[in-house]
């Protein structure tokens, strides 16, 4: 049954990666970042539909670089002036019918099918799912630039993309935070506002983010290996 829908917030900028063109339209192994991203989605036998939600400047380019794709349709939209504002764009055209809807990071082009199945069954099972890794750096509260204490990093994690949540959860989730002016780091912190607990699946050390010069340049050398 194919009954989950992606949506992919890809309407960002860039700017830390200092370069004039947006970072998800980086070449990475002969194909730009989105594309690289979007196939593993497109491709999943599970998946309805995908959504891409685009830098307004880019909506025609985004969808000729992404009509020729195999797979599940993929809708372009224009994305809002924040993450969270594009995820809701992209939700917006989300089939009705779909019972699963994942969120995904543009720029985290190494996702796995494993990852993701392993995000959409405990969705599933629970109504919303992340996946983590756990911290291993020491973690400080600083104020002023100076400490004032050390955290216990056994119960932190540093969360990644995918996110999955029951597609009605989402759409709550959402509505609420536009009408409470409230803005988030991610979507499970919307849907945790419900009072709607997260179930966590482990991350992969290899799902990175890329933002940074540094993480395209290790992009681009993983992707030629």
């Amino acid at each position: 049954m194919r009954d989950v829908a992606v949506v992919i917030p890809a309407g960002g900028v860039g700017t830390r990666l200092g370069r004039r063109t947006p970072k998800q339209f980086l070449a990475l192994g002969g194909a730009p970042i989105l594309v690289a991203t979007v196939r593993h989605f497109v491709r999943h036998p599970r998946v309805n539909s995908v959504v891409v939600a685009a830098p307004a400047a880019h909506v025609e380019r985004t969808r000729r670089m992404l009509e020729r794709g195999r797979g599940a349709p993929v809708t372009v939209v224009e994305g809002g002036g924040t993450r969270q504002e594009s995820v809701s764009r992209g939700l917006a055209a989300v089939p009705a019918d779909s019972a699963l809807v994942v969120v995904h990071d543009a720029v985290r082009p190494f996702i796995t099918r494993v990852l993701i199945d392993a995000v959409l069954g405990a969705a599933r099972a629970t109504g919303a799912a992340i996946c983590a890794l756990p911290i291993a750096e020491t973690v400080k509260r600083v104020s002023g630039g100076v400490v004032e204490s050390t955290v216990d990093r056994a119960e932190l994690v540093a969360v990644q993309t995918p996110q999955a949540f029951r597609a009605d959860l989402l759409r709550e989730a959402h509505g609420k935070a536009r009408r409470d002016g409230f803005i988030g780091t991610d979507d499970a912190m919307l849907v945790e506002r419900l009072g709607q607990s997260v179930q966590v699946v482990p991350g992969l050390a290899e799902n990175v983010k890329i933002t940074t010069p540094v993480d395209l340049r290790r992009a681009r050398a993983r992707a030629r290996s």
